[in-house]
């Protein structure tokens, strides 16, 4: 396409399923920038980290359930064109909530799909995935030529509702306008690799809370396993190219837009290791990198057990207090096999070429979290945590506590290292004290450095004593 850079978006009203997301609130901003005259943001959340942002630039807001019609309707009445990027069951918690996933993914398509033909929407980007052509198939330089998987062969619910909702919304390309004759509704689909960016909200962060608590042992697979990222920037860009793609009074092509029915994977054009991808991240972090490796069979082992845990604890997922799962099978088959993409389609269609390369993306993403690290909470593994816990109840709870079980087990374990109750107890007395002394310290220490979390280093540092105050020391060095 020879377009120019606002065609088919100055002016013209748009709405952003998902609006308040990571990419979804990029979107938004960029096609303010590009002059918009109107743009929605439709969200089951109230506010999110980018929310404010958004309504200081102009974007409108549009609470309501995906899963609801009537919503639906409400939120693409009277706009020109929609990204539909909500959706539900990307990973952790959610891959495992069937019912949810396909309400949201599936029957929510559904009512966008409507509501677009009841509102005279005439355009339609929808944001699927890659895996609907893969699921622990080894894939190298795919293009949109492969066939969907089958639909019983996907490893995860999350996967298979987006090769369903993808080929309803390619199928319902060229449908006659319901209120305008003469007039169609275009459709086309982007299939995005691994999203990342500063502010990502699922992959990255969770992969650093893993490794900032020691939980990240090991590497999955061979160190020859590639597969794709893209970031956010590069993927709003396609996104924009892909709804001037549907435009039908492009010069020369008359009533067919080239975009038109057309599925296109998008990425930063650079496959590589997942491990390797994310070693300058957790470096830039000061976070180990896994040393060890697993093979895939015993990594697939280890996801399914879990699996199977937290599918026992399905009533719970929704808690707070139920921790992200460490892996899930779906996710083993993601950075344990081969898979990645050309978008040589998007490129010779589109125009799409990414904007920043992955060096830059990097860049800008160590940048933002290393700033968020340095406004919260810094602390130890999951270990250090288990040590220390466990360390000071047992000498508490030996040298004080009456003998209820397991107190007299506790006691004689104890008094086989020290030999004597009372220097049993000097040292709990001794530990309480230079645990409060080193929690005021630190506590006073952080009124200076990081006065936003004194009362956390407080509290940290009393309960982990100098494992906790190390790291103040460290931020207050810097």
């Amino acid at each position: 396409m020879h377009l120019s850079e606002n065609e088919g978006i100055e002016g013209k009203a748009f709405a952003v399923t998902g609006g308040l997301g990571f990419v979804g609130s990029a979107l938004c901003l960029e096609l303010v920038r590009r002059g918009a005259r109107l743009v929605r943001a439709f969200d089951l959340r109230s506010t999110s980290p980018w929310s404010d942002h958004l309504l200081k630039n102009g974007v409108h807001y549009v609470k309501g359930d995906i899963s609801n019609r009537k919503d639906v309707e409400k939120a693409l009445r009277g706009v020109d064109c929609v990204f539909h990027l909500a959706s539900f069951g990307m990973s952790g918690k959610e891959m495992l909530q069937f019912g949810r996933v396909d309400d949201v993914n599936i029957n929510g398509t559904c009512h966008v799909l409507e509501a677009c033909h009841e509102n005279g929407v005439k355009r339609l980007v929808y944001v699927s995935t890659a895996n609907v052509v893969f699921a622990g198939n080894e894939i190298i330089n795919g293009n949109e030529r492969l066939p969907y998987i089958p639909l019983d062969i996907h490893v995860d619910p999350y996967s298979r509702s987006k090769s369903i909702a993808e080929q309803l919304v390619l199928k319902t390309n060229g449908r006659p306008s319901k209120k305008k004759k003469g007039e169609f509704f275009y459709t086309c689909a982007i299939r995005p690799a691994a999203i990342y960016g500063p502010g990502e909200e699922r992959h990255i962060p969770r992969l650093i809370s893993l490794a900032k608590l020691g939980l990240l042992p090991f590497k999955i697979g061979d160190s020859n396993v590639k597969s794709d990222w893209v970031y956010v920037d590069n993927l709003v860009l396609a996104l924009v190219l892909a709804s001037m793609g549907l435009l039908d009074d492009i010069p020369g092509r008359g009533k067919q837009p080239v975009a038109a029915g057309q599925p296109y994977f998008i990425s930063d054009g650079s496959p590589v290791n997942t491990f390797e991808f994310l070693r300058p991240l957790l470096r830039g972090l000061d976070y180990d990198m896994p040393k060890a490796s697993l093979s895939l069979p015993r990594a697939l082992f280890f996801g399914k057990i879990i699996s199977i845990v937290y599918t026992i604890m399905y009533p719970w997922l929704n808690h707070a207090w139920l921790p992200q799962p460490l892996l899930l099978p779906a996710e083993v088959y993601k950075v344990g096999v081969t898979h990645y993409f050309n978008y040589l389609k998007a490129k010779q269609e589109l125009g799409y070429t990414p904007m920043t390369t992955p060096q830059q993306g990097m860049a800008t993403t160590i940048s933002f979290y290393q700033e968020q690290k340095r406004k919260s909470l810094d602390g130890p593994t999951i270990y250090a945590w288990f040590f220390c816990v466990f360390g000071m109840s047992t000498v508490i709870a030996a040298a004080f506590f009456p003998d209820i079980t397991p107190v007299p087990l506790l006691r004689s374990i104890c008094l086989f290292f020290l030999r004597s109750m009372l220097v049993l107890r000097i040292l709990a007395v001794w530990a309480i004290a230079m645990h409060v002394g080193e929690a005021v310290y630190a506590w006073r220490l952080a009124k200076r450095v990081d006065p936003g979390n004194s009362s956390g280093w407080f509290w940290q540092t009393f309960v982990l004593g100098v494992f906790s105050l190390k790291f103040l020391l460290k931020r207050a060095k810097k």
